[in-house]
């Protein structure tokens, strides 16, 4: 595999889950290996799921764990991500051809080639063009149910706020780490017994490790994190913008060393320190944006493609001369609408990503094109824009820091949460 092509599906995290075509081999029944509710995972999935974690892992460098590990734990991370995407369906979320095809070009565009090339490139290296889509597809789904879901999760209140700008020293130096990280996951009304489990699992990998045993390969085969197979490597983050319970950690750690088992809500975790550097904690002005829009919302009855539909025909009549503030009062589908779709001055990260990409490209005045988001498609008007330097941007920027200080926790959490409501039932003892 090229290391373009290589380092497109690393940065989409869709390695795991891509295999390059391999020479014909004896064809065996395929077979089931769980259930996932209604939907099943085949033995042919899994081992290409496998196989493509193993070349993944060669090309990093990492030693291969015992293959039977690896497939038990390439399983538990597919079962998850099948859930997610149920639940995306079920709720709603739909990725149509119009945009899959957008945000493929994009990705082609960023490797600075065209569509047509960046198809030919991946397919010199084994990968179907239909699998890919389909896992782009995926992706964009599993990201717009996490914005959807957990965004909406994370609450900070005015108290943390107060307590955050209490410490904080708008000049100082502020610390970066380089982490790796190994979760293992506790179900939310684990018995003592599981606890008990998952304990003696993590100190034993805490022991393999002070035996001196390669992290990353102890993170493929035991982190239920979506990085285990880029060895549990979460990059530089600045201190400030970790859960509480790293940060204090990691204060006390040197670069190569191994933290003790540590809890959260989410499971028990090593965190390995890989190196620090000083950092700038200075609040920077930023521009705010004061945006309309109107939203047709997508739901079980209202597809992606009809919602497209709808915001289309509007956008058609406010290119005629209807007015927007009037249309969003008679079709949005959100709180705003009442406002005639004003949504008021908006600061960086106030809103999903998508949404944001969006307002951002647009000029002062201008509409947008139907814009997905993991609430339904909008139209989009900007009508100011400003730089904000006042005391209650400090507040923003605290509470900020302090939302993605619990991401990560969060999204753990319901990821936990959604995998234990699911009914799965394991087949592949019954495959040997």
């Amino acid at each position: 595999m090229t290391r373009l092509i290589k380092g497109i599906l690393l940065s989409l995290g869709l390695l795991s889950g891509i295999v390059p075509a391999v020479a014909a081999q004896p064809m065996e029944a395929d077979r089931i290996v769980a259930v996932v509710n209604n939907e099943v995972i085949t033995l042919r999935e899994l081992r290409a799921s496998v196989a493509s974690a193993e070349l993944q892992l060669r090309q990093q460098n990492t030693p291969l764990p015992p293959r039977d590990i690896l497939q038990r734990h390439i399983l538990d991370r597919m079962i998850v991500d099948r859930v997610q995407t149920q639940s995306a369906k079920e709720t709603g979320l739909r990725v149509d051809d119009v945009e899959l095809n957008r945000a493929l070009g994009t990705i082609a565009e960023r490797n600075r080639m065209s569509l047509t090339e960046f198809r030919s490139a991946l397919e010199k290296d084994g990968i179907t063009w239909t699998k890919f889509r389909e896992d782009i597809r995926n992706e964009i789904m599993m990201s717009r149910l996490k914005d959807r879901e957990v965004d909406s999760r994370i609450m900070v209140s005015d108290g943390e706020v107060d307590n955050f700008l209490a410490n904080f020293e708008g000049n100082a130096g502020s610390e970066e780490v380089n982490v790796a990280h190994i979760l293992l996951r506790v179900p939310e009304q684990a018995r003592p017994e599981q606890l008990m489990r998952i304990r003696a699992r993590a100190e034993e990998v805490l022991a393999q490790l002070k035996r001196g045993a390669d992290f990353a390969q102890l993170a493929a085969t035991n982190s239920d994190a979506p990085d285990a197979l880029t060895g549990g490597v979460m990059g530089w983050r600045a201190t400030d913008r970790l859960p509480a319970l790293f940060t204090d950690t990691l204060a006390k750690m040197k670069p190569g060393e191994v933290s003790e088992v540590l809890r959260s809500p989410a499971g028990l975790h090593l965190l390995k320190l890989i190196d620090r550097r000083g950092g700038k904690a200075k609040v920077e002005p930023v521009q705010q944006t004061h945006t309309r829009h109107i939203l047709v919302k997508t739901s079980e009855v209202v597809s992606e493609a009809e919602a497209r539909r709808r915001v289309i025909a509007l956008k058609e009549r406010l290119d005629n001369g209807a007015d927007f503030a009037e249309l969003a009062r008679l079709h949005s589908n959100d709180l705003s609408s009442a406002k005639g779709g004003d949504l008021g001055w908006l600061n960086p990260g106030e809103t999903v990503p998508d949404f944001e990409r969006a307002m951002n490209a647009l000029a002062i005045g201008q509409i947008s094109s139907p814009v997905a988001s993991p609430f339904g498609v909008h139209l989009l008007q900007v009508l100011e824009r400003r730089t904000d330097v006042s005391p209650e941007r400090l507040r923003q920027h605290a509470r900020m820091v302090l939302r993605e200080r619990k991401a990560d926790e969060e999204y753990q959490d319901w990821v936990r949460q959604m995998r234990d409501r699911a009914y799965v039932e394991y087949r592949l003892e019954d495959n040997k």
